[in-house]
């Protein structure tokens, strides 16, 4: 829920969806007190850079007249917009996510790019097999047909999952793979992750190298899922310690609930491409350390599986406030023992 009015500030969209070029109705909501100056903001979600920002005053606001980069860029970019209060940011951000065609992608021979269903096909993507199957004389064009539809706005928000071994907080990564973070959020916010079995452990792989915690079946046997199945979407995250991941079958197009949190760049990296990385834990390295820890039996289930006791949803930190990612936080120690803490 969103808090607006008394000591809270922020801005609240109207609706979830936009047509094309349709208005952008939000409502500006101000600290109690607050007499200052106000201004949106749109950010680049990856690099916090300013697209765009207009002057904007407490109450009924169109985004889209205010901003018309909105509707004039149509980008594909997943920007944020963030209320400021004489220049200080006031309140959690909205994500503001283009609805485009989707790239799809699908098991093909690595060489032909024709559909397999051989142990060797892998997935790909719509825009690297066009190129292929252009030069083969199979394709019209070497680019996808994308429509811009028109945008999806909310309010940011962190994920918690609460475990029995701890809590886990979670920044969504809408930029890299929006319609899989929103899918996530979706779920958190439905209530699905509630006592659910961290079913599956990988400590290692068989050459040491730290790999993955699973968990998202409420059936607990690994094979269980929301009902429906989610597209593979192409991420720009890296698999890395703290990120999370989809889980899927053999089909490509089997995504769901079940994801896993990675426990190295070194033993995730071939993930890359393959999965959709859509979210990154910023709180609770100790947490995932530990469940990693655990005593696993046969096909790395563990003897007594720690549960997801509950996942909800919390507002995210203005632009600016935004605490470092636990893979990025990771790096920073192994450089820094690699140069023997200079």
């Amino acid at each position: 829920m969103v808090m607006v009015g008394g000591a809270f500030g922020q801005l609240v969209p109207e609706r979830l969806y936009y047509g094309v070029d349709q208005r952008v109705p939000v409502t500006v909501a101000v600290p109690e007190g607050f007499a200052g100056e106000l201004t949106i903001r749109l950010h680049s979600f990856g690099s916090g850079e300013v697209v765009a920002e207009a002057a904007a005053a407490e109450g009924r606001a169109d985004l889209a007249s205010l901003l018309p980069w909105l509707w004039e860029a149509r980008s594909g970019e997943v920007v944020l917009a963030q209320l400021y209060g004489d220049g200080e940011p006031i309140g959690g951000p909205l994500v503001i996510q283009p609805l485009v065609t989707p790239n799809t992608a699908m098991l093909v021979d690595p060489v032909t790019m024709q559909p397999s269903m051989d142990p060797r096909a892998k997935p790909v993507f719509e825009d690297e097999r066009l190129p292929v199957l252009q030069r083969q004389g199979l394709a019209a064009s070497a680019v996808r047909e994308v429509t811009y539809s028109g945008l999806r706005v909310y309010p940011e928000r962190e994920v918690v999952l609460e475990t029995t071994m701890g809590d886990i907080v979670f920044r969504l990564r809408p930029d890299a793979a929006p319609n899989t973070a929103f899918n996530f959020l979706h779920l958190v916010e439905g209530g699905f992750y509630t006592d659910v079995l961290v079913h599956r452990v990988v400590a290692a792989l068989p050459d040491g190298r730290p790999f993955v915690i699973q968990f998202g079946d409420l059936s607990g046997t690994g094979l269980g899922g929301p009902g429906y199945m989610v597209d593979l979407e192409k991420s720009s995250l890296p698999h890395a310690f703290g990120v999370l991941s989809m889980a899927r079958a053999t089909d490509p197009n089997s995504n769901g609930s079940q994801v896993f949190v990675c426990l190295s760049r070194e033993g995730t990296s071939f993930l890359d491409g393959r999965y959709t990385a859509f979210g990154e834990a910023v709180e609770g390295a100790d947490v995932i350390r530990a469940i990693a820890s655990v005593e696993v039996g046969p096909n790395d289930r563990p003897v007594d599986p720690p549960v997801v006791v509950r996942a909800y949803t919390r507002p995210a930190p203005p632009v600016g406030e935004r605490p470092a990612a636990l893979s990025e936080m990771e790096r920073a120690i192994e450089t820094d023992a690699s140069d023997g803490g200079r």
